[in-house]
């Protein structure tokens, strides 16, 4: 599970992003910063056509009628044969960079909120993620939205979550938006639980609500792991 993220500093990102991905388009310009990305909301997203835009937190299938399926997250073991997310896969997948994301853990307490960042040498994970386009029907109006992708629990997120977001390392993402790759046998490779670092931290109630988009939201106790 992936419901909630933070992108708050974009600069590290772009500048390695210009120089590992041969098509890159700012049209973001300057980053609209946030603490508490929630589903619905715009997410910082690269495509692979190359455009690093935003898109809408939630993927809405292009077949769809309506917009009362939105699935946030996609799971990688059934990513290839979903009918949602089939095609996406094999034609539009995208990554979704983030200073950090939170995950719930379920306690004697109730759900305790985490706050994940980075522990190695960048302060952005890159999430792999897959997009559609909707046209909604009434308005006419075109929706680009976005899932992503999920799978097991590494080491350091087990004791929190029996699921994680796929992070893609940079050596990753070329092949993951090559749109002239459409073979799940040389995508699903990728889709393996973070071997690099991470740190985990205990944070404050305030963050679930999704209206609170601020620092606070990533202001802890009880760190797990060292700054």
């Amino acid at each position: 599970m992936c419901g909630r993220v933070g992108f708050f500093s974009d600069t590290e990102w772009v500048v390695t992003a210009t120089s590992l991905v041969s098509r890159f388009h700012n049209r973001i310009g300057a980053l609209n910063s946030s603490y508490n990305t929630a589903p619905s909301q715009p997410l910082a997203t690269l495509l692979n056509t190359g455009d690093y835009t935003y898109t809408r937190f939630g993927l809405i299938p292009h077949w769809a009628k309506d917009a009362a399926f939105q699935p946030i997250n996609a799971r990688a073991e059934t990513l290839g044969n979903k009918p949602t997310f089939k095609g996406p896969f094999a034609r539009q997948r995208c990554l979704v960079p983030v200073n950090g994301f939170y995950e719930w853990h379920k306690s004697v307490k109730g759900k305790v909120p985490f706050w994940i960042s980075p522990g190695g040498e960048h302060d952005f994970f890159a999430l792999a993620a897959v997009y559609d386009n909707w046209t909604n029907p009434e308005s006419g109006e075109t929706v680009v939205g976005t899932a992503i992708i999920t799978t097991r629990a590494n080491e350091t997120m087990r004791p929190i979550h029996d699921r994680m977001p796929v992070i893609l390392k940079p050596e990753s993402w070329r092949l993951w938006l090559d749109p002239d790759v459409k073979e799940p046998e040389a995508l699903q490779p990728l889709l393996h639980p973070y071997s690099g670092a991470m740190r985990l931290r205990e944070v404050s109630i305030y963050v679930n609500t999704p209206t609170h988009n601020d620092p606070t939201c990533i202001r802890g106790y009880n760190l797990l792991e060292p700054e």
